[in-house]
C-alpha cells in the first residue's frame, strides 16, 4: 500500500519537475535573501558537518540545475545517517548543528529546489539494476529519520512564508506545492498534533489557491488520531469562506471521522447548500450522501431534496435556444450564453452521477430516496431533484440487473407522480444532460405502457413523445422502433397506446418523423392481428407521412402505398379486402384533405386537378372492387361516412361524393307509394309507418320487401343479368339491402357537411313508410316454413335498421315537428324489436343479414345474394311534415318486451325475467330469444341519440285540408323508449370507460368491439363530456322514477304488491330506475376522473347533482361538491324497487365518497346498506325475490356493509346472535324479523361473509407486545373476546345448518381464523396471563367449544367421505394441533406447565354422537400414553391422512387444564 503511495506522490513530484524548464525566459520574480546568480553547475564540496554526513551515508549535494544524487539504496542512506548521528560524540547536539547546515545550504531557491525534487543517481549506477529507479527527494528522505523528522518540518513551515506572494517562479514550479507534498504519506509521524497545529496556523494565513492544496493534501499528510480536531477546524474554515467549498468536502470525505461531528458538519453544509454555486453542487452532493447510516438517511435525502434547486439548470430546448440566439446581444454575450448552458449541464451530469455512485454503493440509499418521495405531502412540492433521483434508482435497478421488483415498481409509480403533477417539458426538457440515462427511461416507458391503470399508460406515452422530441436522431430511432415493437406485440391495448402515439408524433413533428417511416411500413406485415379501428390509425399514420409536403422520398411512400392497397382490394379474402377498403379510404383522407387553416379570413386552396383525378379514380377503384360484395360495398360507404363525418374533405371531392349518393340513394332504395303495387312478393305487401298522412303523388316508400323478393327469387341467378338501369357511381352494381343503412348514413352525412347541418331536403326520409307486410304474420308463425319464417325475420332486421339510422340522422333536428317524429320512430323501434323476438324464438339457427361490417363477424355470416332491383325510379319533394301516426298504437305496448329482454340480459332486473304467473290472463309467452345476442347484426346508435333524452312533452300538430291546426297530440318517451336508450347508453358507457384489463398471453377471440365502431372514435373525454350534458335530463328521470314509486306505496299503503299496482308498468319503471343508476354508475367510476387533467370534468359532473339540491353561482370546492351530490343520491335510497338498484345505488354513492379525501360518508353508507339488509325486497307479483342473481348482489351489499361499519365484531354479533335465531324458529318459507334479507334461502351469503370478515377483521389485529402498557392489552383481550364469541356463534351454527356448503364455509375460515389467533392472540396471551388469569381462561374455554366442533366436522366429513370437505380436513387439523402445543408453551413461560394435560378426544358427528371405529373396544388400556401416540380410536383414514390426529384431539382436553391451572 505504501508503495502504490509513494508511486502516487512521485508522480506529483514528476509532474512538478517536468515544469522545470518551461518559464527560463520569464524574468525572474522570486525575491530571495542574497539576489545573487544561482550556484554553479557542480559538487557541492565543503567542509561543514552536513555536508560530510551526506556524502558518508551516500547523497551528493549538487548546486544549478542538477538534481542531487544518491548511491545506495534509501533505506540504506537513512540507516548510516541515523547512526552517524547518534554515534557522533556531540550528539545530541549535533542535531541542530545538521539542521543550521541544511537551513545554510537551502537558503537559495534552485538549491532549496533541488532538495525538494527527487535525487538522482549516478551513471554507473543507472546502467545496474540493483537500486530502485525512483528516489526520493533529500528532504523526504530526512523526515523519515526520527531524530530528524521535528528540525525539518520546523524549518520547512519557516521557509513557506518567503514563497507565499510568489509561489511559482521562473521555472514554473509551485515552491508551496512542493514543500507540502513532502509531508505525504510519511511512514511515521513523531508529533501528529504538533504538525496539525501547524498545518492550521498556515492555512490561516495562505492565501487562497495555497489554502486549496495544503487542505486537499491532509488526508495523505495526517494521521487518523488527528482527523477530528482537523475536522472541526475545517468546519470553522467552511463557514467563514465559502470559496474553499469544494476542497474542504472533498477533504472531509476522505477522513475517518466521529458519527456526531459527521453529522454536524453536514448540518453545517446543508444550511448553506441553497447559496453553493451550481459548479460546487457535485461535491456537496457526494459529502451529503456520504457515509449515511440507516436512521438517517431519510431525514438527511428529504432535506437535501428540499433544498437542492435545479429548476434553472434543466431547461426546455427551446429556451436554451432563445438565450444562445437572442438578437440584442453581442457574439460574446452569444457565446458566454451557451458556455454557461454548457456548465450548467455538465454540473448536473455530475450530480446524477455523485447520487448514482451512492445509490449504487449503499443498500440504504435507493430506499431512502423513495421514502422521501412518498413523505411528500403535495404535488406542488415535487422538484426536478425529485425527477432526477428517480432516473438515476430506475437505472440503477434494470441495468444492473438488481432484482428488486418491488423498487422498480416504486420507481415506475413516483416517476409518474412527479413527471405528471406538473408541466411535463419542465422536467423532460435539457436531452444532453439525461442523454446517458436514455436506455432506462427507453425501458422505463416500455414498461409503463403495458400497465394496466391508465394513468400510467398515459403517462408512458407521454414519456415516448418527450423522448422523441428531446433527443437526437439515434434515440429518435430508438423511440420509433419501440413504439413499433409494441404495436406488433399483439396485445390490443398496447397497440392501442402505441399508435395513438404515433399519431400524435406524426401530427406534431411530421418532418422529423419522415426518415422513420420505414420503421412504420414495417407494421404492414402484422395487420392481421390488429382490428379495424387500429388498421384506421396505421394507413393515417401512413398517409400523413406520405402526403406531407415537403417530406424526402414521399412520392416512393406513396407508391408503395398504392401498391399495398391495390394487393389487398383485389383480394378475394374478406380479411384483406376490409383493410383495402380501409387503408384506401384513409389514404383519400390525406390526400383530399380540405387546405383551409385558422385563418378563416383567407379562402381555402381548392385540391389540384391532378389530386382531384387521383382520389376520384381512387374512390371508382374501392367501389369496382367492391361490387361483387355487399358487405364489402358496406363497408366501403360507413367507411366514407366516417370520412365526410370528419369534416375535413375537400369541398369538390364532398360535392362528387354527395350528387352521386343522392341519386343513386333514390334509384335503389325509394319507392312510388301506390295504392296496389304488382308484383309477386314472399308476402302481402303493406306501407306501415307513415307519418305523413297527406296522399300525394310524390308519396315514397322504403322499398324493404319488394327489393328482398327480388334478392330471394334471382339467388342463383347471373346477377348481370338483371336490373341494367341501376347504378351506382361509387359502386357499378346493383345495390341490395344489406348496403341500405350504409348508405343513408352517407348520404345525410353529405348533406349535414354540405348544408351546415340542415336535413331539410331529405326530411321526408324521416316520415315516409316502409314497404313490409302485415305484422299479423306473427301470430302464424308455426304456419309458415323455415324459410319463409327466416326471410320474415331479414324483413324486420333491415327495417329495424333503417330506423335506427333514421333516428340517427334526424336526433339533431330543433324543429318540434321533426323531434316529435324521431320520438315517434323510437316508439317504431322498440315496437319491432319485440315483434323480432318472437320471430327468432321460432327460427332456430337462423344467421342475419350484417349491420356492422368492421370486425371479424363478417366470416360468420352467409353472404347475402345481390339481385337487381327494377324498381321504377321515384322522384323525391319536400312535403308537409304534417301528418298522423300509423299502427303505432298496437306496438307501443309490445315494446316494453323488448327492454325487459335487454335488461335480463344484463343482469340487472333478476325476477324481471318471470313473467306474471297468472298465464291465463295472456296468451304469448315471453320469447326465449333476446336481441342483445343480436347485436353484431344491428346498427350502431351514435351518442348524438341520447340528446333524446331531453325531451320533455312534444305537441304534434294535426292539419286539416286548410292547414290549420284541427288537433293537437302529445308525443312522449314512453319507459319502453326510455329504457332503450339508456340501455344502449350503459353499454357504451361500460365499453368505453371501463378500465382496460390485464394482459394476457391466452389468444382469445371475443367479440366487445363489435357494434362500437362509431364510439371507439371518440375519446372518452369526449364521451363524459357529453353524458356530463345530458346529466340534468338523467337525472330528471331518476326523480320521475323515484316519484313514481313513492306515489305507489302511498296509493297502496306501503304494500307493494297491493291490488291497485299495475305489474307491467312497474317492471318497466324498475327497469329504467336501475338503468338510470347504471349510467350514473359508469360515468362516475370511470378512472380518469382520477387524473389532474380530467378534474374539471369531475367537478362540472358534481355541480349538476349539486345544483339539483340548490342552485349556488361561483366555484364551489371538490370537498363540497362532493358532499351535496351524496346528499342529492341518499334521497333516493326510499324509493329503489329491487335489491339490485339498491346495490348499484350504494356503488354510485361510494365512487362519489372516493373523490373526497374525507372519512365522513362510511358510517351513512354503513346505515344505508344496513337498511337495504332490513328491508323486504318484494315483486309486485307478490314474491320475495330469489335466485343466484338475487343472493350475488345481497351478498356484496352485506360486503359493503362490513366494510363500511365501525366495528365488524358487533356486527357479525348483531346478525348471528338476532338475526339467525329469529330465523330459526320461523317456517321453512320464513325470515328474520330484524333483517328480512335472511331467509333459509340466503343464509349460506350471510354465513359466508360473517366468516369471511371476521376472519379478515382478526387478521388486522395489532399482535400483542411485551412494551403494551395494560390499558392496551385489556382493550386487545375484549377484542379478541368479542371475536372468539363470534366465532364460536358462528360455529355453533351448524348444527342447525348443515347442508355441505355451510360446513365447507366452515372448515375453510375456520382454519384461518385459528392460524390468526396462534400468530396474533397467542403472543397477546403470554403477557396477560398472569396479570388477567381468568379473562385468558373465559378466552380459551370460549375457543375449546369452537376447536371441538371443528373436530366434530372434520370427523363428520370422514364418515360421509366428500372430497370437497375433507380437503380441508388436513390442513386444520394440522393448525388444531399447532394450537394445543402453543397454549402449552404458554403455560410453561409463566410457569404453569404443571397444568397442562393431554387426554384422547373421541370422534364425534355434528349432534356430538360418538363414531365408533374398528378399534373401539380397544382403547381403555391406552387412555393415558402420552401425547405424541395415536390412540387406537381413531378411524384409519384419519391415520392415513394425519399421523398426528390423536394430538388436536387431546387438545381439546387441554382447555380445561386451564381450570386447574388457575
Amino acid at each position: 500500500t505504501m508503495g502504490l503511495k509513494r508511486k502516487s506522490s512521485r508522480s506529483e513530484d514528476q509532474e512538478s519537475g517536468c515544469a522545470v524548464d518551461v518559464s527560463k525566459s520569464k524574468k525572474s520574480r522570486i525575491g530571495s535573501k542574497k539576489p545573487k546568480a544561482s550556484t554553479a553547475e557542480g559538487a557541492v564540496e565543503n567542509d561543514s558537518l552536513f555536508v560530510q554526513l551526506l556524502k558518508a551515508s551516500g547523497v551528493l549535494l549538487w548546486g544549478g540545475n542538477r538534481s542531487n544524487e544518491i548511491t545506495v539504496e534509501q533505506i540504506i542512506f537513512q540507516k548510516k545517517l541515523h547512526q552517524g548521528l547518534r554515534k557522533h560524540p556531540r550528539y545530541p547536539h549535533v542535531i541542530q548543528e545538521f539542521i543550521s547546515g541544511l537551513e545554510s545550504h537551502i537558503e537559495e531557491r534552485d538549491v532549496f529546489r533541488n532538495c525538494l525534487l527527487p535525487c538522482g543517481q549516478p551513471q554507473e549506477a543507472e546502467t545496474m539494476n540493483s537500486m530502485n529507479s525512483y528516489q526520493e527527494s533529500l528532504i523526504k528522505l530526512l523526515l523519515g529519520i526520527e531524530i530528524l523528522q521535528s528540525a525539518v518540518m520546523t524549518t520547512l513551515f519557516e521557509k513557506i512564508p518567503e514563497f507565499l506572494c510568489d509561489s511559482v517562479g521562473e521555472d514554473g514550479i509551485n515552491m508551496p506545492r512542493l514543500i507540502i507534498n513532502q509531508f505525504k504519506w510519511l511512514d511515521r509521524i513523531v508529533d501528529s498534533k504538533e504538525l496539525t497545529s501547524k498545518i492550521m496556523q498556515l492555512i490561516s494565513v495562505a492565501p487562497v489557491e495555497i489554502q486549496r492544496d495544503i487542505i486537499t493534501s491532509l488526508p495523505e499528510i495526517l494521521e487518523d488520531s488527528q482527523h477530528n480536531e482537523c475536522a472541526e477546524e475545517l468546519n470553522l474554515l467552511l463557514q467563514k469562506n465559502t470559496q474553499l467549498t469544494v476542497a474542504i468536502l472533498d477533504t472531509l470525505s476522505s477522513l475517518n471521522l466521529d458519527s456526531g461531528l459527521l453529522i454536524e458538519v453536514r448540518q453545517a453544509v446543508m444550511s448553506t447548500l441553497s447559496a453553493v454555486n451550481l459548479e460546487d453542487l457535485p461535491v456537496v452532493i457526494k459529502f451529503i450522501l456520504h457515509a449515511i447510516t440507516a436512521t438517517e438517511a431519510v431525514e438527511v435525502i428529504s432535506t437535501l431534496r428540499r433544498k437542492l434547486e435545479l429548476e434553472s439548470c434543466v431547461l426546455p430546448p427551446q429556451i436554451q435556444a432563445s438565450q444562445s440566439k437572442a438578437k440584442n446581444k453581442e457574439q460574446g454575450s452569444r457565446d458566454s450564453l451557451q458556455n454557461q448552458a454548457g456548465s450548467s449541464q455538465d454540473c448536473v451530469v455530475l450530480i446524477l452521477d455523485a447520487i448514482k455512485s451512492a445509490v449504487r454503493f449503499q443498500k440504504t440509499m435507493s430506499e431512502a430516496w423513495i421514502k422521501a418521495i412518498e413523505s411528500i405531502a403535495s404535488m406542488a412540492d415535487h422538484k426536478v431533484s425529485s425527477n432526477l433521483a428517480i432516473r438515476v434508482l430506475h437505472m440503477t435497478y434494470t441495468v444492473e440487473g438488481r432484482c428488486d421488483c418491488s423498487q422498480i415498481l416504486k420507481c415506475t409509480i413516483w416517476f409518474r407522480v412527479i413527471l405528471m403533477s406538473k408541466a411535463p417539458r419542465r422536467y423532460l426538457g435539457g436531452g444532453e444532460v439525461l442523454r446517458d440515462y436514455f436506455p432506462s427511461i427507453l425501458s422505463l416507458a416500455q414498461t409503463l405502457l403495458r400497465s394496466p391503470e391508465q394513468s400510467v399508460v398515459s403517462f408512458g406515452s407521454l414519456m415516448y413523445k418527450q423522448a422523441f422530441t428531446a433527443f437526437d436522431c439515434y434515440c429518435q430511432q430508438e423511440v420509433v422502433g419501440a413504439l413499433v415493437t409494441h404495436v406488433c406485440s399483439g396485445f390490443s391495448a398496447e397497440v392501442d397506446v402505441s399508435l395513438d402515439v404515433l399519431t400524435d408524433l406524426v401530427s406534431e413533428c411530421s418532418a422529423a418523423m419522415s426518415p422513420y417511416s420505414v420503421f412504420v411500413k414495417g407494421i404492414l406485415d402484422y395487420m392481421e392481428n390488429l382490428s379495424p379501428q387500429q388498421i384506421r390509425k396505421l394507413f393515417y399514420i401512413l398517409s400523413i407521412l406520405a402526403f406531407s409536403k415537403g417530406h424526402e422520398g414521399s412520392h416512393i411512400q406513396q407508391d408503395d402505398m398504392y401498391i399495398v392497397i391495390r394487393k389487398q382490394l383485389s383480394s378475394t379474402v374478406s380479411k384483406y379486402k376490409r383493410i383495402g377498403i380501409i387503408g384506401a379510404i384513409m389514404m383519400v383522407g390525406s390526400m383530399a384533405a380540405d387546405s383551409k387553416t385558422g385563418d378563416q379570413s383567407s379562402d381555402p386552396e381548392p385540391i389540384s386537378k391532378e389530386t382531384y383525378r387521383q382520389v376520384t379514380a381512387l374512390l371508382e377503384l374501392v367501389g369496382s372492387c367492391s361490387e361483387h360484395s355487399p358487405e364489402a360495398a358496406a363497408l366501403y360507404y360507413d367507411e366514407l361516412a366516417n370520412l365526410v363525418q370528419k369534416g375535413s374533405l375537400d369541398p369538390q371531392i364532398l360535392e362528387w361524393i354527395a350528387k352521386s349518393v343522392l341519386e343513386d340513394f333514390q334509384e335503389n332504395f325509394v319507392a312510388d307509394v301506390v295504392p296496389a303495387m304488382q308484383g309477386d312478393f314472399l308476402f302481402p305487401l303493406k306501407t306501415l309507418y307513415n307519418l305523413d298522412e297527406e296522399e300525394s303523388q310524390s308519396a315514397i316508400a322504403i322499398n324493404l320487401l319488394p327489393m328482398l323478393s327480388r334478392e330471394f327469387s334471382n339467388k342463383g341467378v347471373d346477377r348481370r343479368k338483371g336490373g341494367a338501369k341501376q347504378f351506382c357511381a361509387l359502386n357499378s352494381r346493383p345495390m341490395s339491402l344489406v348496403c341500405l343503412p350504409a348508405f343513408f348514413r352517407l348520404l345525410r352525412l353529405c348533406e349535414e357537411q354540405q348544408h351546415k347541418g340542415d336535413l331539410e331536403e331529405i326530411d321526408a326520409l324521416l316520415g315516409c313508410p316502409l314497404y313490409l307486410t302485415e305484422l299479423e304474420l306473427v301470430e302464424k308463425l308455426d304456419s309458415l316454413s323455415k324459410q319463409e319464417r327466416e326471410l320474415l325475420c331479414s324483413l324486420l332486421f333491415y327495417a329495424i335498421n333503417w330506423l335506427r339510422e333514421v333516428v340517427n340522422a334526424f336526433c339533431k333536428q330543433k324543429d318540434p315537428e321533426m323531434k316529435g317524429k324521431v320520438l315517434i320512430r323510437l316508439q317504431n323501434l322498440t315496437g319491432l324489436q319485440a315483434v323480432l323476438e318472437k320471430c327468432l324464438a321460432a327460427t332456430p339457427g337462423y344467421v342475419p343479414p350484417l349491420a356492422n361490417f368492421d370486425s371479424e363477424i363478417l366470416e360468420g355470416g352467409p353472404p347475402v345474394a345481390a339481385a337487381a332491383a327494377a324498381a321504377a325510379p321515384g322522384k323525391k319533394g319536400k312535403k308537409a311534415l304534417g301528418s298522423k301516426k300509423r299502427k303505432l298504437d298496437g306496438t307501443k305496448n309490445s315494446s316494453t318486451d323488448s327492454s325487459q329482454m335487454e335488461e335480463n340480459q344484463d343482469g340487472d332486473q333478476l325476477q324481471a325475467e318471470k313473467p306474471v304467473q297468472d298465464s291465463s290472463e295472456k296468451e304469448e309467452e315471453r320469447p326465449s330469444v333476446s336481441l342483445s345476442s343480436y347485436r353484431p347484426f344491428l346498427r350502431e346508435l351514435d351518442t348524438e341519440v341520447f340528446v333524446v333524452l331531453q325531451s320533455g312533452l312534444l305537441i304534434k300538430a294535426v292539419l286539416d285540408t286548410d292547414m290549420h291546426t284541427k288537433a293537437t297530440e302529445v308525443v312522449q318517451l314512453g319507459p319502453a323508449e326510455l329504457a332503450f336508450l339508456l340501455d344502449d347508453l350503459s353499454r357504451k358507457l361500460d365499453h368505453i370507460l371501463t378500465a382496460a384489463k390485464r394482459f394476457t398471453f391466452l389468444k382469445v377471440k371475443g367479440d366487445r368491439n363489435v357494434g362500437f365502431s362509431h364510439l371507439r372514435q371518440k375519446s372518452p373525454q369526449a364521451v363524459v363530456f357529453s353524458v356530463i350534458q345530458l346529466l340534468n335530463s338523467l337525472c330528471t328521470h331518476l326523480e320521475n322514477a323515484h316519484n313514481y314509486f313513492q306515489m305507489m306505496m302511498s296509493e297502496n299503503q306501503g304494500v307493494v304488491d297491493g291490488p291497485a299496482v299495475d305489474v307491467k308498468e312497474h317492471q318497466e319503471m324498475s327497469t329504467c330506475y336501475q338503468l338510470l343508476l347504471q349510467v350514473l354508475h359508469s360515468l362516475f367510476a370511470w378512472s380518469g376522473f382520477s387524473q389532474n387533467a380530467n378534474r374539471k370534468l369531475l367537478k362540472l359532473s358534481l355541480k349538476v347533482l349539486a345544483g339539483r339540491l340548490k342552485e349556488e353561482t361561483g366555484e364551489i370546492a371538490l370537498d363540497d361538491l362532493v358532499s351535496q351530490s351524496f346528499q342529492y343520491l341518499m334521497n333516493f335510497h326510499r324509493s329503489v324497487p329491487s335489491c339490485t338498484s339498491a346495490l348499484t345505488l350504494t356503488q354510485i354513492l361510494i365512487v362519489i365518497a372516493e373523490r373526497s379525501s374525507s372519512s365522513q360518508y362510511r358510517q351513512q353508507i354503513a346505515s344505508l346498506t344496513r337498511g337495504f339488509l332490513c328491508q323486504a325486497w318484494v315483486l309486485p307479483t307478490g314474491e320475495r325475490e330469489k335466485g343466484n342473481r338475487y343472493s350475488e348482489k345481497l351478498q356484496q351489499l352485506l360486503c359493503i356493509y362490513m366494510a363500511h361499519t365501525e366495528d365488524v365484531l358487533k356486527a357479525v354479533e348483531d346478525i348471528a346472535g338476532v338475526g339467525i335465531p329469529e330465523l330459526a324458529n320461523t317456517a321453512k318459507d320464513g325470515c328474520s324479523t330484524t333483517y328480512p334479507t335472511l331467509t333459509r334461502q340466503t343464509f349460506l351469503v350471510f354465513y359466508r361473509v360473517m366468516m369471511s370478515e371476521l376472519e379478515k377483521t382478526v387478521r388486522g389485529m395489532p399482535a400483542g407486545r411485551p412494551t403494551d402498557s395494560s390499558e392496551e392489552q385489556m382493550e386487545k383481550l375484549l377484542r379478541w373476546n368479542l371475536a372468539v364469541r363470534d366465532f364460536h356463534i358462528l360455529v355453533h351454527l351448524v348444527k342447525m345448518f348443515d347442508s355441505r356448503p355451510v360446513l365447507g364455509v366452515c372448515l375453510k375460515y375456520g382454519r384461518l381464523f385459528v392460524e390468526s389467533f396462534l400468530k396474533l392472540g397467542m403472543p397477546l396471551l403470554d403477557y396477560s396471563f398472569k396479570k388477567r388469569k381468568e379473562d385468558v381462561q373465559s378466552l380459551l374455554k370460549n375457543l375449546q367449544l369452537s376447536t371441538r366442533q371443528l373436530h366434530h366436522m372434520c370427523g363428520h366429513s370422514k364418515i360421509h367421505q366428500d372430497t370437497g370437505l375433507t380437503n380441508h380436513v388436513p390442513l386444520l387439523k394440522k393448525s388444531l394441533e399447532l394450537f394445543v402445543y402453543r397454549v402449552k408453551a404458554m403455560l410453561t413461560l409463566n410457569s404453569c406447565q404443571e397444568a397442562f394435560w393431554l387426554g384422547n378426544l373421541k370422534n364425534r358427528d355434528l349432534q356430538g354422537e360418538e363414531i365408533l371405529s374398528q378399534a373401539s373396544h380397544q382403547q381403555s388400556d391406552n387412555e393415558d400414553e402420552e401425547a405424541s401416540e395415536v390412540p387406537e380410536d381413531d378411524v384409519q383414514e384419519e391415520e392415513e391422512e394425519d399421523g398426528s390426529n390423536s394430538e388436536n384431539k387431546k387438545g381439546r382436553q387441554e382447555e380445561e387444564s386451564e381450570e386447574e391451572s388457575d
